[in-house]
């Protein structure tokens, strides 16, 4: 019995010290100068391009991308607006170094790599510009090659 009272004690000590001693220390710290960042709104004009995302070009002719995430609205630049001159030419160098091959009603790439060649396979009808830019400049090639070979 005494046991159990010394210990219902020593838990009443224990709840008491976690409290504040004065009412001061428990109130939060109010920030002076800094301001909660303003909530982010659909401007009007602003376009559907995908379910929850949405286009908009300001006055100033920026270009925003607004997508809905969990937490609300979020605004990004449009970075593909934008083309970078490096990043352009970073492209144009990996299809220049990516080569093409005809397999039947599919076409075979392979650029190479850091780790070694990198392949994939798409279907004539399934291809995106990109693979349809490199697929035109191996034919162009090999109809040049061909040419060259038979004068």
């Amino acid at each position: 019995m005494k046991v159990c009272i010394l210990s219902l004690a020593a838990i009443a000590l224990l709840a008491a010290a976690d409290k504040p001693a004065d009412k001061k220390a428990a109130q939060p710290v109010a920030r002076t100068g800094a301001k909660a960042p303003a909530a982010v709104t659909l401007p009007t004009g602003a376009v559907v391009t995908a379910p929850g995302t949405y286009s908009y070009t300001d006055l100033q002719g920026k270009k925003w991308i607004y997508r809905e995430t969990p937490f609300g609205l979020a605004r990004f630049e449009d970075k593909s607006a934008a083309k970078d001159p490096a990043a352009e030419k970073q492209r144009k160098e990996e299809e220049q170094a990516t080569t093409a091959v005809e397999d039947g009603d599919t076409i075979r790439f392979t650029r190479p790599g850091p780790f070694g060649p990198y392949k994939w396979q798409r279907k004539k009808t399934d291809l995106d510009a990109t693979e349809k830019a490199i697929w035109d400049s191996a034919r162009e090639k090999s109809a040049a090659g061909g040419k060259g070979g038979q004068e």
